[in-house]
């Protein structure tokens, strides 16, 4: 609608600023408006006319009423110009104090040149009056003032002096004026301002008074004066070049200058003052006042007048007062500049490379596994390594740099990593890498995270082309540092590695030992057998080479990966794990026999070192089979070749080769290992298929690597009471957090509620209050954690991965001291048997609450309460007694412990009389004075893979400087990432019937020529004997042990009994279980004490004296409860007061003679066997070919991904979550043992 006309105002009839008429036409309208407002344009005439004559009228009243407004007017003033000249502005100030600088040193200069110039023996007076000749008479005792007052001044050097005094003397007043604050008196007394007219005013009062030209003045006073110029110039050179000014440079200037002021005006002054004396020269002076304010004083030149004597006093006692004020300060910058530790060198910087290490408090032990870690490869060598923390040096940190090997490469930097100056100091844009690390003994572990996050961002800001190593202790916060190059998250890898020793025993130790850099010379001075293998195998890590390049591989171009692998391991001992594409930045791990090798592909294999560092010598015996004829098969008596230089050769081995044709599987299925049938002749040796070169779909098809699952689904046994059938393949669909890996799992078709996941509570879906009711066909695995963390999602997904067997799978107990939170439920609650329960490790009723009795597995996680205590190591105590009361409660029991400090370790499993403990100990001391970097690896609970510390997984994180595949090669063995067509770590157990391959050579072809997997390792278990008491008392012991186990005992023998006849590892002393202790031996727990009576009555017909007094010992203690069966009734007792029935733990109480060395070869019953009586487990990563196979070897293995041709084949066979897997199986099918 159009706006009413308002009446207008006697003042809007008006003509406008710009002559118009208030009635002129629209058009001229905008003329009117001001400037500053925008003009309006378009619209209704008639609905805008009242808003334009408004607008008219503010714009009139604003022109008439603006005001030009100058701002800081008083700086416009001619004083404040010129202080802004000669004072504030940094670089015209510097110009001036340099200047100012120039002409005192001139000064000193025609000083200099004047007494060069002068001679008092041509005569002595004023400007104009005659010269009067002076001699020094030393019998005299009266002094002749006129050569101290008058000195001979040429007119040109007059001249310039007057000119210089002149410009001095106006400069020094307009700076008195221009700094003037209201009091005269304080500027008029200053120092410089006194010496200043002494120099400037003489040579000013000449101009007009001639006579007085040739008036001694002291100009030499002007040294102290360039000193003061000199201090405030380099002042303002620091702010005007923006630096941070050195206060220890500033320091040692001073300190110099002091010094040189020092002497020259000693100098000066008493050759001056020696004109009415000796008349010294001025070198002869300044030679005395050296020899003087050094202390040696020869005596040759001294003063001859007094006042060159108290000249000399007053020099002497300012010396005394003022240098001892410049080295003490001196002495303080450099002790402060010791812990801050300086700046480096930008020289150094441009020349050298050099990393720097960004931590919040630096310990020893981390420390030195960086250096030892870093420097242990050769092209780091000159490297220099800058440490940037924020707190002060350590003392052992500070002596360890002292040492010459790491003093000279070494820097430490005390400073942030936020504030850009302490980046400027180390240099961080010229550096190589930033390794940024965090504080894992901080209670609060996100905060340390969030510190870290803060420092990634800092560094990357400052230098954004410097490479980011980042470690990150919580994965929730790992994608805020996904831009760095390289990232760990510490509970990622943590989880998935506990979880992975459930099912491949001791996985922490055969990753620690992969990411640890080490020669394999550990323990080859050793004289145990098994300490020189496991040593000389922990040398081998993972190298790359590109095929094209390689001797290893070059000559299997075109050829099947399987068949490379195999052969390679065969011929050179180096075991290929996986390849990466040349168009691809995936690494596959195992990609299986369908992947053909390129040149141009990059090879990763395991070996002792890298193929560059290798040298290749031809064995006679491979000289010889390149000359055998083709058709060869069989070598036969006592000259053959070894076995595992002839096994598997093409046409060498083309004798009973295996039908591995697709076809169901028989009744009850066959062991891939199985023994092959013979045709013919049973004297023959079985022999094993070859590895072909190009996998054939006839021989090997995608049903091979999928059978277990098919006969998992297909087949599910009736005893279950939940059939395998209910669970559907799928990806997890709540992730805890931002960054996970997706990852096929088994789930359960609808999601279980909340109030199901909870063990020791039933609901109104089931009624179950302990694991006993659940009926587990499985053993559990139970996790012991402080809070149900982000992290322990990946605890829980690689025992959930689709390539785990359905029938395998063990239910899962979280055992946790804090109830989870909800989104931590609704992460897990897809997954099948996977509970929790409120409790604490250290609670014996929380334990047999979540079914510790039916349990295999107990991973003890580190929590993050006890993480930092007043004694740096005793932040483990609480968990290793807690541990170690497990160990005596439940004795078949296998535990995994997470420690903070792993020099911890040795505690675990802790016997005081444990003599062969204590002579690892001395073997660990051994090997850590030789330097090595895995000093700690003969500990028998790191190497039985039972304990382990996060940090020894920061070498990880350090390898990826040098080699920036293993992250990738390590999450992919873990489990925590699935790259499509890579395989998966798992483990396979060697038994009695397996012995016939007889090699590890054997066993690798075996595997790829069946399965296509591809071994990496042994995890071996050894029965160790040794006896700190006489042979024949511990050989009586048992022969009555025997006696009694004939009689009473008649037992079947288990697999350990079997082999305890045969050679090799430790089954020689597998025979006897017991020693001669006078603890209660293991066999003898079930036995009642009419049997002990029967049994040191047969025993004292037979033996001796000392056999009967031990035999009166052990007469003795089996009247007396043992410590055993006190700590069986405690559980027994707690057991029924919580209503839990207690006929599982009496099973394990009473173990059998069979039961007890069946355990004790799986690494169990470590403290219930004797002083005498040890059990010895251990890896070894790639071990050579012909090493003997031994009953229970767990071979680790790496198996390719079962769908990687499930796609390519056909699209039955695709992977879902309801469709069910093809039945048919080859005759090799894989019956994974664990």
């Amino acid at each position: 609608m159009a706006r009413a006309k308002l009446p207008r105002s006697p003042s809007e009839g008006k003509a406008g600023p710009g002559g118009a008429p208030a009635g002129a036409s629209a058009p001229e309208e905008p003329h009117g408006l001001s400037p500053l407002l925008p003009t309006r344009g378009g619209g209704s005439v008639g609905s805008d006319v009242g808003q334009r004559l408004h607008v008219e009228d503010f714009s009139l009243d604003s022109s008439l009423s603006q005001v030009q407004v100058e701002f800081y007017v008083n700086e416009n003033t001619f004083k404040e110009r010129l202080k802004l000249f000669f004072i504030k502005n940094q670089r015209s100030s510097l110009r001036i104090r340099l200047f100012n600088f120039s002409l005192k040193l001139l000064t000193c200069l025609l000083y200099i040149v004047r007494v060069l110039l002068d001679d008092p023996a041509l005569g002595i007076g004023c400007w104009g009056c005659p010269k009067q000749n002076y001699t020094f008479n030393e019998s005299s005792s009266e002094i002749n003032w006129a050569p101290i007052l008058w000195v001979e001044r040429k007119m040109a050097l007059w001249a310039i002096q007057v000119i210089v005094a002149i410009i001095s003397f106006l400069e020094t007043m307009l700076l008195i004026y221009l700094s003037y604050k209201g009091n005269i008196w304080e500027q008029t007394f200053r120092v410089a301002f006194i010496l200043e007219m002494i120099n400037t005013l003489p040579f000013i009062i000449t101009i007009f008074w001639p006579p007085l030209r040739n008036l001694f003045i002291p100009v030499f006073l002007n040294c102290w004066l360039a000193k003061h110029a000199l201090e405030n110039m380099i002042n303002d050179f620091h702010r005007a070049i923006l630096r941070t000014q050195s206060a220890m440079f500033n320091q040692v200037l001073i300190l110099f200058c002091t010094l040189l002021c020092l002497v020259f005006t000693g100098t000066c002054g008493i050759q001056h003052l020696e004109r009415a004396g000796d008349n010294l020269s001025l070198l002869t002076s300044f030679y005395f006042c050296i020899v003087t304010f050094s202390t040696v004083g020869y005596g040759d030149v001294t003063p001859k007048i007094w006042p060159s004597q108290l000249l000399v006093v007053i020099m002497i006692c300012v010396a005394l007062v003022v240098l001892p004020l410049q080295f003490e300060e001196l002495v303080y910058l450099w002790m402060e500049r010791q812990k801050s530790g300086g700046n480096y060198s930008r020289h150094r910087a441009q020349t050298e490379k050099h990393v720097i290490l960004c931590v919040s408090s630096l310990k020893i032990d981390l420390l030195m596994d960086f250096l030892n870690e870093f420097y242990a490869h050769p092209r780091l060598q000159d490297y220099y390594v800058v440490i940037l923390c924020p707190t002060e040096m350590d003392i052992q940190v500070r002596r360890v740099l002292q040492i010459p090997l790491w003093s000279q490469r070494v820097i430490y930097l005390q400073g942030s990593a936020l504030k850009d100056q302490d980046l400027m100091r180390a240099k961080m844009d010229n550096g190589e890498a930033c390794f940024i690390l965090s504080s894992r003994n901080e209670v609060d572990r996100t905060a340390a995270d969030h510190q870290t996050i803060l420092r990634a961002w800092a560094v990357k800001d400052f230098a954004p082309n410097c490479p980011l190593y980042v470690q990150i202790l919580k994965p929730e916060n790992k994608f805020h540092v996904k831009f760095a190059e390289h990232v760990v998250c510490e509970e990622e890898c943590k989880y998935a590695m506990l979880a992975l020793s459930c099912i491949c025993p001791a996985t922490p130790t055969l990753i620690t030992l992969l990411v640890h850099t080490s020669r394999g010379q550990e323990g080859q001075d050793s004289p145990e057998q098994w300490q020189r293998m496991y040593g000389r195998c922990s040398g081998n890590e993972v190298y790359h080479i590109r095929m094209g390049d390689s001797k290893f591989f070059r000559e299997y171009e075109g050829k099947s990966f399987t068949y490379a692998a195999f052969h390679a391991h065969k011929k050179y001992g180096v075991c290929l794990i996986g390849l990466k594409r040349e168009e691809s930045k995936s690494i596959l791990l195992n990609p299986g026999p369908r992947h053909t090798l390129a040149a141009s592909d990059t090879c990763f294999y395991i070996n002792i070192t890298k193929e560059e560092n290798s040298a290749f010598i031809f064995k006679q015996e491979e000289k010889q089979k390149k000359k055998g004829s083709a058709g060869q098969g069989l070598y036969e008596g006592s000259s053959r070749l070894p076995v595992h230089s002839i096994i598997a050769s093409m046409g060498t081995v083309a004798m009973d080769l295996q039908n591995t044709e697709c076809r169901p599987a028989q009744s009850g299925g066959g062991s891939k290992l199985a023994l092959p049938t013979e045709n013919g002749s049973g004297s023959r040796r079985p022999s094993i298929a070859p590895v072909l070169e190009v996998a054939d779909s006839s021989t090997l098809l995608p049903c091979d690597l999928l059978s277990d699952q098919s006969e998992d689904e297909m087949t599910p046994s009736d005893e279950e009471g939940l059939s395998v059938a209910e669970y559907v393949k799928g990806y997890p669909p709540n992730s805890p957090y931002i960054g996970s890996s997706p990852t096929l799992c088994h789930l359960l078709p609808v999601k279980a509620p909340f109030c199901c996941l909870r063990l020791d509570k039933g609901c109104k879906h089931n009624s179950y209050e302990d694991a006993k009711a659940y009926g587990f066909k499985n053993k559990l695995i139970i996790v012991s954690a402080e809070t149900a963390g982000n992290g322990l999602y990946n605890f829980i997904v690689p025992l959930r991965a689709y390539y785990r067997p359905r029938r395998e799978l063990n239910p899962i107990v979280l055992l946790l001291d804090n109830k989870p939170d909800h989104h931590f439920l609704e992460a897990i609650c897809c997954f099948p048997m996977v509970y929790y329960m409120e409790g604490s490790v250290d609670n014996l009723d929380s334990l047999l609450q979540c079914g510790i009795i039916y349990a295999d597995n107990l991973v003890v996680v580190d929590k993050e309460s006890t993480m930092s205590a007043e004694e740096d190591y005793m932040a483990d105590a609480k968990t290793i007694v807690s541990v170690q009361t497990m160990f005596r409660l439940f004795p078949s029991l296998s535990i995994t412990t997470e420690l903070t400090h792993p020099s911890n370790m040795r505690f675990m499993q802790f016997r005081a009389k444990d003599s062969y403990s204590l002579a690892l100990s001395r073997l660990e001391k051994r090997e850590r004075e030789n330097g090595s970097n895995l000093a700690f690896m003969f500990r028998l609970p790191f190497a039985a893979g039972r304990v382990f510390s996060i940090s020894m997984l920061d070498t990880l994180l350090y390898q990826s400087f040098v080699k920036d595949y293993m992250i990738p090669i390590t999450r992919l063995l873990l489990g925590l990432d699935t790259t499509p067509g890579s395989g998966y770590l798992c483990a396979m157990k060697v038994t009695e019937d397996d012995l016939w391959i007889r090699t590890y050579g054997r066993l690798f072809q075996k595997l790829c020529s069946s399965s296509a997997e591809i071994p990496i390792g042994i995890y071996r278990t050894e029965c160790h004997v040794f006896s700190s008491e006489p042979h024949n008392l511990r050989a009586q012991s048992q022969v009555s042990v025997s006696m009694g186990d004939r009689e009473d005992a008649r037992e079947p023998k288990g697999p350990w009994g079997s082999r305890a006849g045969t050679g090799g590892g430790g089954g020689a002393h597998g025979r006897h279980a017991v020693g001669g202790d006078s603890a209660e031996p293991p066999l003898l727990r079930r036995k009642s004490l009419p049997w002990a009576r029967r049994l040191s009555r047969k025993g004292a017909g037979h033996t001796g004296k000392a056999a009967a007094e031990w035999i009166s010992q052990q007469r003795l203690s089996l009247y007396q409860r043992s410590e055993r069966q006190e700590l069986s009734e405690l559980v027994k007792n707690r057991m029924k007061h919580l209503g839990l029935p207690t006929t599982g733990y009496e099973d394990v109480a009473n173990l059998t003679a069979s039961d007890v060395m069946n355990r004790v070869n799986l690494g169990y019953l470590q403290d219930e066997m004797n002083d005498h009586q040890n059990t010895l487990s251990y890896v070894l990563i790639n071990p050579p070919p012909d090493t003997r196979l031994e009953p229970n070897d767990i071979v680790y293995l790496i198996r390719s991904d079962p769908l990687a041709h499930v796609a390519s084949s056909s699209r039955s066979r695709k992977s879902s979550c309801g469709n069910k897997l093809a039945s048919c199986s080859p005759e090799t099918r894989d019956e994974t043992q664990f």
